[in-house]
């Protein structure tokens, strides 16, 4: 049967979508042999009749499409995106799978309708012409097999396999808008239709269509398609060009590369977010997790249409102009005096070295009410502010001596937090614990830490009736170790992942003594006055207004962000932050975020003072000190994000992942040859590795040395390999160090963290 041009068409626009989806490269090798790295399998094309609901009236045109991952979850190929068959929740498993489906859908129409998207057909005598003039790269897996299965033959016979295919045959072309290959591919048939013309393309998800196979005897994914065509029928065909063809330009090895799908593998990512922040599954690198939010017009949208900067509670891309920003929220920069003063109150009084290298580098920026903060701490000491016009040098003093202690609690708290989504956290969500961690030991102040795995249900959570209990012991439903009163939803899934990610976050060197670890599932019931007073000063238009909920929105997700906010007043610890001489209801709370949880927290600055005694020192608004983005691996903007694995390095990472993953996928700022290296040097403001450095090397003489000799391409760090190299040194000491001390954490130790007591 002959394949239909629009069929060939959406198999050449999948051929190189797909791929930037899983993370793998396609036919990126010259190596012309079936075990050559992954390719899209046999192209197979069907003919269904039962597309009326797809809004075909009289049958449609399918076509189908694989690719071997290889085996063990597909390691070898990268696809760390997909969920894995075993694991223990298998609705969120299908899950994951229709949000998988539902990006690809999106992304191919929404590729369609880019008319800066071109397409070419090369028309060649033979296959052998094309394959001497593009090499094997253009061949899937299925024409490869096919060619040696021929040839093999012809072998076999005794005759000359030269010319041994003189059928014409033609390569189909798309190209970026810039110029740059998107697919390449050598066509099942000589026509293809114009993008603009195709229509549309459905993934076909019923019985027996597209599927996502990942366990640890192989990953494949394979997808079936169907071309809806336009309203009114269409009859253009791409017109060919005759080869040879010049394509030097084409560096057709990496023609496959994920690198050149960048765009649609960033709408991709977006598109993930936006789902995984309606299911509340996003993973914040701010250190009060993720307050509820959906996407909509109401929500705080920040976005600069000149730079196409976007900042909101589910969004973060673009060139991020952080002084824009601090204009924007109406936020304040923290100036070398604010950081005077924070040094005379931490590095002068003994309590650490010096200031974190995350102030000393501009890593947190902005903040609102932390004079007010450093006031309350120089109000506890009994010691003046320096004077603003004084020297910038602040020598630490020696630890303290008893005579010296304040004889009061701290006169404030930290509060943070995590929405525990996952089992496993990356970088970007350490760093925010890391400096709440320092923040506690110079500060000598008590902390709370929420985890919110009653948000994570609300927003995530699903029900199935098929796993609720029969209601009899070891009946037939249930299994000898299961309730057999159980409930078919998953709210025990997140508890579970609440203990899972606590013992990370005891890994990062808290003050045991002075930190409380909780639970909303079980504290919730001492926050519970400050709940219902929170409910009672917000109106459901404002949460709407700054969240997007709507009339379909369950009612828990419109009532969670009063217990976001509850922890930001010290009367919900009544005998954690009480007791003695401390009075819980005046203490003032500081809260370290990301920039992009700002707007929450203005919400409770605007109610705050309903909920304290008129003596309260910030009138109950809690301060906070904000931090920029980490960048993901590939760029430099916006912030890291856990749903594409090759963008993060995770806590649970190997040596030899970290070391791979900065060395393939780490951007770099440097220059394209060595030549040109040394004569401009890198560009350090997007080079992943550097921006990285900045964030975990400690020693600031030693990041001045390397910006210096990577920036102008001379010296020791002259390239990026050097760099990267680095790079890969402080962070597989890091990771190790974090993996160690969690070793240590045992179900046992969360539980005397999360034990209500005094922490002061």
């Amino acid at each position: 049967m002959d394949i239909p041009p629009q069929i060939t068409t959406a198999h050449l626009l999948l051929r190189g979508l797909i791929p930037s989806f899983l993370g793998c490269g396609i036919g990126d090798s010259d190596e012309c042999s079936a075990n050559a790295p992954v390719r899209a399998s046999a192209f197979q094309m069907t003919f269904r009749k039962d597309m009326k609901a797809l809004g075909v009236e009289n049958g449609g045109l399918s076509g189908k499409l694989s690719w071997n991952l290889g085996k063990k979850y597909g390691t070898e190929a990268i696809a760390n995106i997909l969920p894995k068959d075993d694991s223990p929740d298998p609705t969120s498993i299908q899950e994951q799978i229709d949000q998988f489906w539902n990006g690809i859908e999106k992304a191919v129409n929404e590729f369609l309708l880019n008319a800066e998207k071109t397409m070419k057909v090369y028309q060649y005598s033979s296959e052998d012409e094309a394959l001497r003039a593009l090499g094997a790269v253009v061949m899937d897996a299925g024409q490869i097999a096919s060619r040696e299965k021929r040839l093999k033959k012809l072998e076999k016979e005794g005759n000359d396999t030269r010319g041994s295919a003189e059928e014409p045959v033609c390569v189909g072309h798309i190209l970026n808008g810039d110029g740059s290959t998107y697919s390449l591919a050598l066509l099942h048939s000589n026509n293809l239709v114009p993008l603009s013309k195709l229509g549309s393309v459905r993934i076909l998800r019923g019985k027996n269509d597209s599927t996502v196979v990942c366990n640890k005897k192989k990953c494949e994914v394979t997808v079936k398609f169907c071309v809806i065509p336009p309203a009114e029928e269409q009859h253009y065909l791409v017109e060919g060009v005759h080869g040879p063809v010049d394509l030097s330009g084409i560096e057709l090895q990496k023609c496959m590369e994920k690198k050149i799908r960048e765009e649609e593998g960033l709408s991709y990512q977006l598109y993930m977010e936006r789902l995984a922040m309606e299911a509340m599954n996003m993973e914040s690198t701010s250190p009060e997790a993720a307050v509820a939010a959906e996407p909509s017009s109401a929500t705080m949208a920040e976005a600069d249409h000149n730079d196409d900067m976007v900042v909101t509670a589910f969004e973060v891309s673009g060139n991020i102009d952080y002084s824009k920003l601090i204009e924007k929220f109406g936020s304040k920069p923290l100036t070398p005096y604010l950081l005077r003063r924070l040094e005379n109150v931490t590095v002068k009084r003994g309590t650490v070295d010096k200031l974190h290298r995350f102030l000393r580098r501009e890593i947190f920026f902005s903040h609102r009410d932390i004079e007010k903060i450093c006031e309350l701490l120089e109000g506890w000491y009994g010691i003046t502010p320096p004077p603003e016009d004084g020297d910038m040098e602040v020598e630490s003093n020696c630890s303290l001596s008893s005579s010296d202690m304040p004889t009061t609690p701290c006169p404030f708290y930290l509060y943070t937090g995590r929405g525990p989504s996952s089992s496993a956290m990356h970088l970007g969500h350490l760093v925010p614990f890391l400096f709440t961690a320092w923040l506690q030991k110079a500060f000598r102040c008590p902390l709370v830490i929420q985890m919110t795995d009653d948000e994570k249900f609300l927003f995530k959570g699903v029900y199935s009736g098929e796993n609720a209990g029969d209601g009899e012991e070891n009946g037939a439903v249930g299994k000898d170790d299961e309730d057999p009163n159980r409930t078919g939803d998953n709210l025990n899934h997140f508890a579970y992942l609440t203990i899972e990610n606590a013992k990370d976050i005891i890994a990062c060197d808290f003050i045991k003594e002075k930190t409380f670890l909780f639970s909303d599932l079980d504290y919730v019931g001492r926050m519970y006055p400050n709940i219902v007073r929170i409910w009672k000063a917000v109106t459901v238009n404002q949460v709407n207004g700054i969240f997007g909920f709507d009339s379909s929105s369950n009612i828990g997700k419109i009532a969670f962000p009063a217990v976001q906010a509850a922890p930001s007043f010290g009367s919900s610890f009544p005998n954690v932050l009480g007791g003695g001489k401390a009075n819980a209801a005046t203490l003032a709370c500081l809260i370290p975020c990301a920039i992009d949880q700002d707007p929450y927290f203005r919400l409770t600055r605007d109610i705050a003072h309903k909920l304290v005694p008129r003596h309260h020192p910030l009138q109950g608004k809690p301060s906070l000190i904000h931090s920029k983005f980490f960048p993901p691996l590939q760029g430099a903007q916006g912030k890291m994000s856990s749903s594409d694995a090759n963008s993060a390095i995770f806590l649970t990472d190997t040596p030899e992942d970290i070391e791979r993953k900065i060395k393939v996928h780490a951007f770099s700022g440097g220059q394209e040859t060595k030549k040109l290296q040394e004569d401009l040097g890198a560009n350090l403001e997007v080079d992943v590795s550097y921006q990285w450095l900045r964030f975990f090397l400690e020693d600031d003489e030693e990041l001045e040395r390397i910006g210096k000799e990577y920036g102008s391409g001379k010296g020791e760090f002259w390239s990026t390999g050097k760099v990267k190299a680095k790079l890969v040194e402080v962070l597989k000491e890091l990771v190790k160090e974090h993996q160690e001390r969690r070793r240590e954490v045992s179900e046992e130790v969360v539980k005397e963290w999360m034990t209500e007591r005094s922490i002061l």
